[in-house]
């Protein structure tokens, strides 16, 4: 019916709303709520803990940074009675400078991020495995492995073993997780299935996934069933993946891996801790 001169009539209007834009993180939010890490005063290992807030601000996850030093034993022995209580006070006091030192780049990268710090006086190795009760995932590595000593810096490798959480190993020269390519190291091992069970939500945002896995010759055909099964129990999960098995002396698996997984751009690198 049209309008009667002289009536106002009603204005219509649309209502456009501005749905989310879900994260390619959006699995891996889920699982992993908080992050711990080592962080230390020097500038080498800044690239740890860049990796460690760009991951935390990815998943909205709050970062636990841990600094940690302890005096060394010989110090504190005194084995040869040359050392006076003034020159052990004084190490002790270059510790805690060392330590409020820690703090401030950590509150710098952390700006606008839950977060919480620690100082212990403790093996960081030691301190960072206690505190990871509280934590789904640890970032350890990104520093040169020059001059790295257990007093004052942390071990990745002692940390897979004595955590009992996934350890994510940044490289040296800093970087951020894009975590686009994903490259499984497998062996068929009790420590290659907890890898890829703690890595799953991190498979689940990869674009790629290759599992590959060096065997002795004359054994692929053997082993090419239980790829299949990996990849199944993979896509039950949502995650698309592919399979390669690379002939080679299991001994060397590590270099022979190096060479066999060059062509998968920003890739990055799922393997168990007693894989060669």
């Amino acid at each position: 019916v049209p309008p009667v001169v002289g009536e106002s009539t009603p204005e219509m209007s649309t209502v456009v709303q501005d749905l989310p834009v879900q994260s390619r993180f959006a699995p891996a939010q889920a699982a992993w709520r908080s992050i711990l890490t080592h962080v230390q005063p020097q500038a080498e290992a800044r690239p740890r803990l860049a990796v460690a807030a760009d991951l935390a601000r990815k998943l909205d996850a709050t970062l636990i940074g841990v600094g940690s030093e302890m005096l060394q034993p010989i110090w504190a022995s005194d084995p040869f009675g040359m050392l006076g209580g003034e020159f052990i006070a004084g190490m002790l006091e270059v510790i805690q400078s060392n330590l409020a030192r820690a703090e401030a780049p950590f509150r710098e990268a952390t700006a606008g991020l839950r977060n919480q710090w620690l100082a212990l006086e403790d093996m960081p190795d030691r301190a960072l495995a206690r505190v990871s009760r509280g934590a789904d995932l640890i970032v350890a590595g990104g520093s040169p492995l020059r001059d790295r000593d257990s007093y004052t810096g942390c071990n990745a490798s002692e940390l897979i073993l004595k955590a009992g959480r996934p350890v994510l190993v940044a490289p040296p020269q800093c970087g951020e997780l894009a975590a686009r390519a994903v490259v499984i190291a497998w062996n068929d091992t009790r420590e290659a299935r907890r890898a890829l069970a703690d890595s799953l939500p991190i498979l689940k945002c990869a674009d790629e996934v290759l599992l590959l896995e060096v065997c002795a010759k004359g054994e692929a055909a053997d082993i090419a069933p239980h790829h299949g099964a990996v990849l199944e129990h993979l896509a039950r999960h949502g995650v698309t993946a592919r399979s390669k098995i690379v002939p080679g002396e299991p001994a060397f698996a590590a270099d022979t891996l190096q060479g066999a997984y060059r062509g998968v751009q920003r890739k990055m690198y799922i393997r168990a801790a007693d894989y060669p």
